[in-house]
């Protein structure tokens, strides 16, 4: 069944669907009041406007769905599968930090605290989580001066020969060897880190001063004096927590600032009434990708459309659901600086997660809004800290990458260049030219590749090469500083061929490879240059060689556009100017339109026109056109 047949027989319940593309892969999870209505909207001639949205249905070639009994249920299960699936269409959260607990394994013989980051349903019990991450260390440290209680991995389901050095600086019960403790006296130690991490003091002092009694009577006087220590311990804790929560208020603070298709979020953890941790959260280019979240995000307000811009409300929408669903600890209160349509639902549903009321605001005004205006402020630091950063001068930076490079002279003028084609069709290339700390574009440069069929960047390096600086010799005009190759080290040798050819023997050349982002000098190929990712000389490269790809892509769009505007779908009886460009637009070429099913083509154009244009390039099939009609549910 097609994709469109398919969603004529989505069902009008709640649910979750998926959208998969060739692969089998799930590249976007969406919820819905009405599974048919919301499915249905992106086919419609609004939503293919929106650039994201269609991205999406290029991709889209299958829709599975889940339907439960009611939004709850929905805005649960599109949590979980996002989490599970991360389909790149979502906004997903990018920032794998986590808080530590404690953990006190109650299952073992022999109990031990730890710290850890990662809850498990082991039979521990665990407390937390602690703000900031090191109050977490510092209990476990006070438990193992005050309580003995190890956090050693040491096998304590069996006797040992002789202690470790813990239990002879006095910072363990020493359970390892025999007779050093009774298992009685163990579980008392264990009973009382449990109380004192429930919070229980009134019970643990009870508990130690009755025993601390017994000691001094029995004449156990270096017991009683560790007791008397314990209970000391556990009145200076009572004090600090008095002092701590004397506003009573447990709050998460969020804001945000988005510019230039980016952004960055701040999240203030409050305990006590005191801020005690921040969180920043970053995403970078961001056009398009909230666009089908957007539309989800009109429809729970009752518009048609979404907005093609950055959408807020969705955006914290989605973001807190990844924060808090099936999450141990929520805190009470919640603060976001701008309201979402499932905000009251999401509350309802924190709460019953954690047994009790939680406040989700979008507060307009007073203290609360002053508080949520002072995480934005911070939030745009954050901004400017991680996509404004403060650059050296342009000298410093020519003098580093003299330096890095080894050249003989100071780098004035850099010409980058990049092939770009698609399976070796329209190959072009693209020149570009850094001069003394600036792209200057009346210099920019492109190119056909004239000589090279098929994929061979190779040679179509070397061809591009050959005639760029051949032209120059010709002209008697200078040549550049460096010249930069977007590639690796088969780029690299392809261009130095070329330039040998020239008798161009001594000229600065270097290449830059994706992903590694390493920097091989010709000359120096076996040590490559690895600079800080947060090198200034890096980011300076890294942007002319992108600059150098984003021209080659959009000279090679162009080229493709006009191949494909005499294109062999005008002589299909049927097809039009705009039957042509819709299938254009949603196959993303000629190619992708002839290697198309018919089932597929009938998602774009009517039946009659999928099956003439399927038997135009699939003659030599003989298959009748009357049997490549799709059947019509009904």
């Amino acid at each position: 069944m097609d994709l469109l047949a398919k969603i004529r027989t989505l069902p009008t319940q709640p649910g979750c669907y998926l959208y998969k593309n060739a692969e089998g892969e799930v590249i976007y999870v969406g919820k819905a009041k009405n599974l048919r209505a919301r499915v249905r909207s992106y086919f419609l001639e609004a939503s293919q406007a929106n650039a994201k949205t269609g991205s999406l249905m290029r991709e889209a070639v299958d829709l599975e769905y889940i339907t439960v009994d009611n939004e709850r249920e929905a805005l649960a299960l599109e949590n979980n599968l996002i989490k599970q699936r991360k389909p790149r269409f979502n906004i997903l959260l990018r920032d794998d930090k986590t808080y530590p607990y404690l953990k006190l394994t109650l299952g073992d013989r022999y109990p031990k605290v730890f710290v850890t980051r990662r809850l498990r349903k082991d039979g521990s019990a665990y407390f937390g989580p602690y703000f900031p991450g090191n109050l977490a260390y510092r209990l476990a440290d006070l438990i193992h001066r005050s309580f003995l209680i190890p956090s050693c991995k040491v096998d304590l389901s069996r006797y040992h020969p002789r202690a470790c050095l813990q239990y002879y600086i006095k910072r363990c019960l020493g359970p390892c060897v025999e007779g050093f403790t009774s298992p009685e006296e163990y579980r008392q130690s264990v009973r009382d880190v449990q109380l004192f991490l429930e919070g229980r003091t009134a019970e643990l002092e009870n508990r130690l001063t009755q025993r601390m009694g017994e000691a001094a009577a029995a004449e156990q006087f270096e017991l009683a004096a560790r007791l008397r220590d314990q209970i000391v311990t556990v009145h200076q804790m009572q004090d600090k927590q008095r002092i701590a929560t004397a506003e009573n208020e447990d709050a998460d603070v969020f804001g945000f600032h988005y510019e230039n298709e980016m952004l960055a979020v701040n999240l203030f953890h409050m305990r006590g009434g005191k801020i005690v941790d921040r969180r920043d959260f970053f995403w970078e280019d961001l056009s398009g990708l909230m666009d089908s979240m957007n539309e989800e995000d009109a429809e729970e307000r009752g518009n048609k459309t979404g907005q093609a811009a950055f959408s807020p409300a969705a955006f914290f929408s989605a973001l807190l659901k990844q924060l808090y669903l099936e999450q141990s600890y929520v805190p009470r209160s919640i603060y976001v600086p701008i309201d979402f349509p499932d905000r009251a639902l999401l509350a309802e549903m924190l709460a019953d997660q954690v047994g009790h009321r939680i406040e989700l605001a979008a507060p307009q005004r007073g203290d609360k809004r002053s508080l949520v205006d002072l995480v934005c402020q911070n939030a745009k630091q954050s901004y400017d800290q991680r996509f404004r950063v403060l650059q050296p001068s342009i000298k410093a930076i020519q003098e580093a990458l003299q330096e890095a490079l080894t050249l003989e002279e100071l780098p004035t003028r850099i010409e980058c260049f990049d092939i770009s084609h698609i399976q070796g069709a329209e190959t072009v290339a693209s020149m570009v030219v850094w001069e003394n700390g600036a792209m200057k574009k009346s210099d920019y440069r492109k190119f056909q590749v004239k000589t090279v069929s098929g994929v061979d960047d190779f040679a179509s390096m070397r061809e591009i090469i050959h005639r760029r600086y051949k032209r120059l010799l010709e002209e008697d005009k200078p040549l550049p500083s460096l010249i930069l190759i977007d590639g690796g080290l088969g780029q690299l040798h392809a261009a130095a061929d070329a330039l040998a050819e020239l008798g161009v023997t001594l000229q600065p050349l270097a290449s830059i490879a994706k992903r590694e982002e390493l920097i091989y000098v010709y000359g120096q190929e076996q040590d490559p240059v690895v600079l800080d990712r947060r090198s200034p000389v890096l980011h300076m490269m890294q942007q002319v060689r992108d600059e150098s790809h984003r021209f080659a892509v959009t000279y090679h769009r162009k080229r493709r556009e006009m191949r494909d505007r005499d294109s062999e779908l005008d002589a299909i009886a049927g097809v039009g100017p705009r039957t042509r460009q819709r299938l254009l637009q949603h196959f993303g070429s000629l190619r992708e339109v002839c290697q198309a099913s018919a089932d597929a083509l009938a998602a774009v154009v009517n039946p009659a026109t999928a099956a003439r244009i399927y038997a135009h390039f699939h003659a030599e099939e003989s298959t009748p056109a009357a049997a490549l009609l799709p059947v019509l549910p009904g």
